[in-house]
């Protein structure tokens, strides 16, 4: 019977390639392959690899060695800086293990052993199979977790809530980067638009990329998915305008990238890098339970650093994808303590343990249900004709703007006649007016606008109140 060969030869034919600095020939690549694929097997490979410009062929005949081909930027650059803060910092309850992991992180640097990604803990995780998360806790998370949007269309729960997640979460995850803003700065900065005074830039640009990427879940929620599509929409979102080179964005990283704070040292071979980040969306993909891909994501996407920079916003953001689809509470990271997230990630990194990660994962989602639940029961239902005719809201929104129109009801009548039927044109006119008056910088992208669209059509705005 022919032997079965595994997913992911070709990363293995490049990480052995990879251990030969001065390159390895077909005899030293069988010998540490000889177990998974046959010698001809192996030729046939190799020889894809270098048609596919993935490794590069030196010599003639039984002389040629492989090499990996050249990775393009090779600088060596610093991640998000994981600090650890000496405070007086509420920590969240751990289990015994997570002690233990807790302990081991809070060594000084010089006593912890350097170590690699090691690809295993991505390899031998079988989605349904594998569970980082026990029946127990998965079972309390969905108890607490469930929503009263029930059976309603994915993302229902999520849009009721929206105003107030935008808020929590874009201040809760950049507050775990290092942002100053506080919750009201956010808040003014998300709703009226207004920058804090003396505060960096970068951390206004910071929650501004959140709420537009958490606005792509919410508003799409029937279309993302643990894909690359989704993920490389989200990277793009988060680092707008915060990278040094702005081509970075929305794409895997090709160069070698260093994490402060830790003796992790992240994967540096782009086509290993692209292998392994296709692995971790379709294990993902095959998990069946929603939490379970939650945490799965917030353990994988951080471990590989796909991205050169904003790894971990990413991944938190990810962790929401699969609750805001089955319409369950969504995951804020409100009141997360920095210090406890933090050495929950340096687990996973330096010993590939997830337990302290696990035990922050299920306080900040019942901090999270405890919060929306209550917030719920004070929401007022939403309005059925603006849910009905979302889609019609924001076109006519974003034609009266484009077409430098004025905020007018006949203007908005006009543009609104061809979208709805005409027992519902007065409702959706009276509905489009508000919006154009409430619209301002903090809140185009819900219109699907950019902001020299909006700031060109201002004066009509401003002439129309």
């Amino acid at each position: 019977m022919p032997k079965k060969l595994p997913d992911d030869l070709s990363v293995r034919i490049e990480a052995e390639i990879a251990r030969h600095p001065d390159g390895a020939g077909t005899d030293e690549l069988h010998v540490a392959l000889a177990d998974i694929v046959s010698r001809r097997t192996l030729q046939r490979r190799v020889a894809s690899l270098v048609e596919q410009r993935r490794i590069c062929a030196e010599g003639d005949g039984r002389a040629i060695k492989y090499r990996l081909a050249p990775i393009i930027g090779t600088a060596n650059i610093v991640l998000e800086p994981l600090t650890m803060q000496a405070s007086a910092e509420v920590y969240v309850p751990t289990s015994p293990q997570g002690d233990d992991i807790k302990t081991y992180v809070r060594q000084p640097i010089q006593g912890r052993k350097p170590v690699g990604y090691d690809r295993a803990l991505l390899e031998t995780y079988r989605p349904n199979e594998t569970y980082y998360l026990p029946p127990e806790i998965r079972q309390h998370l969905h108890n607490i977790g469930r929503s009263p949007a029930g059976e309603r269309p994915a993302g229902t729960y999520a849009r009721d809530i929206l105003g107030r997640l935008l808020i929590d979460l874009s201040w809760a995850s950049s507050r775990l980067e290092g942002n100053t803003y506080t919750r009201l700065d956010t808040q003014n900065l998300i709703e009226l638009g207004q920058a804090a005074a003396g505060k960096d830039r970068r951390d206004a640009q910071m929650i501004l990329n959140h709420k537009a990427a958490i606005e792509l879940l919410v508003d799409q929620a029937e279309d993302i998915g643990f894909n690359t599509f989704t993920f490389f929409n989200l990277h793009a979102l988060l680092s707008e305008n915060l990278l040094v080179d702005p081509g970075e964005s929305g794409r895997l990283r090709r160069r070698i990238v260093e994490v402060s704070g830790t003796v992790f040292h992240p994967l540096g071979i782009p086509q290993q890098i692209d292998a392994y980040f296709h692995m971790t969306m379709d294990k993902a993909t095959a998990i069946g339970d929603p939490f379970e891909q939650a945490f799965f994501i917030m353990v994988h996407i951080p471990y590989l650093q796909p991205f050169v920079d904003v790894n971990k916003r990413v991944s938190r953001l990810g962790a929401n994808i699969p609750l805001i689809q089955h319409n369950l509470c969504p995951l804020s990271f409100i009141d997360v303590p920095e210090q406890a997230y933090v050495e929950g990630t340096l687990g996973v990194y330096e010993l590939k343990q997830v337990d302290l990660l696990r035990d922050v994962f299920v306080w900040a989602y019942e901090r999270s249900c405890q919060r929306y639940m209550a917030i719920r029961e004070t929401v007022a239902e939403p309005d059925p004709v603006r849910l009905r005719y979302r889609e019609a809201l924001i076109t006519v929104i974003s034609e009266i703007v484009r077409g430098l129109k004025s905020p007018g009801a006949d203007a908005v009548r006009t543009v609104a006649a061809p979208l709805v039927p005409r027992e519902d044109l007065e409702p959706i006119t009276e509905l489009a007016l508000i919006d154009l008056r409430n619209l301002h910088e903090g809140n185009v992208s819900r219109y699907r606008l950019r902001l020299s669209e909006y700031r060109a059509w201002q004066p009509m705005q401003q002439g129309g109140t």
